[in-house]
């Protein structure tokens, strides 16, 4: 007689068990076997027993690209749920690439000439004012910043026009992102826009025109201007509004300009646009909290889509917590890292 007990778990309790460990601190599949009769995992997950290591290999290769879908439609019905509840009036799309590093033999991992390294180039986006993981795209190590981003970002902008049309819509990108058809995008959609330019001998002429190094009164004091220019690159369509940040440190004999193509109306000063922008610097510490705390860039499997999967699980264990503290903690505990929630609640728990 057989006497060995056998569990069945339905998807919905691996995907919770495998979010639920991501979020305490397990990392690793092999951590199932370990935590199988845990009783706060059991109790959350309503089991008697949590799913193997084995049951959870098993449970990414059942994604396919309809499935990959339905999670990012999960995340997106819950971010509005919050968006909601938050009653905000406007959203930040902050878009980034990073990277994953990989160690084998994985399906598309590429060597990056920027990050020096191979593995995977991922897109994402964060909402620059609540750090909410609005979406993310695993793509090969070797694409440029820029590739894909405009059929990446374009859902997102029309869902929230189409969803909140009272919410106040404005996307940040660094120089990566400068391409002409985002900027159509940001404008067919009325989304407002700041995008930092490479620069080139026509915008470094324009700012040089604007304050000459022959000008300087006072080189032991520091100098700083932010001034407006019309300007059009070749491949655009139409002359945009750049703003020129022009700074001389104290001490330098030259100024260093730094360019800004928006869409922002005369109602801003181009400090104010430039200030805008440099707040964009917080979406570093997003993307450090989503690798460091819920390990977003742990790329182990052969299979490029199972990686995709499990970068998706990450955005959901950041998202939940993110909602977590943002939402239920009392202030001055709103801006906890993962590692003290994990420190001072799970462990304790």
């Amino acid at each position: 007689k057989d006497d060995r007990k056998y569990h069945v778990h339905s998807n919905e309790n691996l995907l919770r068990q495998k979010i639920y460990q991501i979020i305490a601190g397990y990392a690793e599949d092999d951590s199932a076997d370990q935590l199988t009769n845990d009783p706060v995992f059991t109790q959350m997950i309503g089991t008697d027993a949590l799913a193997s290591q084995p049951s959870l290999s098993r449970f990414y290769t059942r994604f396919d690209n309809e499935s990959m879908e339905q999670l990012n439609q999960a995340n997106q019905e819950l971010l509005d749920k919050v968006h909601t509840f938050r009653g905000s009036k406007a959203i930040i799309f902050d878009l980034d690439s990073t990277h994953a590093d990989t160690y084998g033999e994985q399906e598309s991992a590429s060597y990056n000439t920027h990050y020096g390294t191979v593995g995977f180039h991922p897109l994402v986006a964060f909402d620059g004012i609540t750090g909410d993981f609005l979406k993310a795209k695993l793509r090969p190590g070797n694409v440029y910043t820029s590739n894909g981003v405009v059929d990446f970002v374009k859902p997102l902008i029309e869902h929230y026009n189409e969803k909140f049309p009272e919410t106040t819509p404005f996307l940040r990108g660094d120089s990566g992102f400068a391409v002409p058809a985002l900027y159509d995008l940001c404008e067919d959609e009325s989304v407002y826009y700041v995008i930092r330019l490479k620069s080139n001998a026509i915008l470094q002429r324009m700012a040089d025109e604007l304050h000459p190094a022959t000008e300087i009164f006072d080189v032991t004091k520091s100098e700083h201007y932010y001034e407006e220019i019309e300007y059009q690159a070749k491949s655009w369509s139409k002359s945009r509004k750049v703003i020129v940040q022009s700074v001389r440190p104290a001490g330098e004999l030259f100024f260093t300009h730094s360019f800004f193509v928006t869409n922002l109306k005369d109602a801003f000063t181009p400090e104010t646009i430039v200030r805008s922008y440099q707040k964009r610097g917080t979406m570093e510490n997003y993307i450090k909290e989503a690798k460091n705390g819920f390990y977003l860039d742990k790329m182990n499997s052969h299979s490029f889509q199972v990686n995709e999967v499990k970068m998706m699980l990450s955005l959901l264990a950041y998202n939940l917590t993110n909602w977590l503290r943002t939402l239920c903690f009392p202030k001055g505990r709103k801006s906890m890292q993962i590692e003290t929630i994990r420190t001072r609640i799970i462990k304790v728990a």
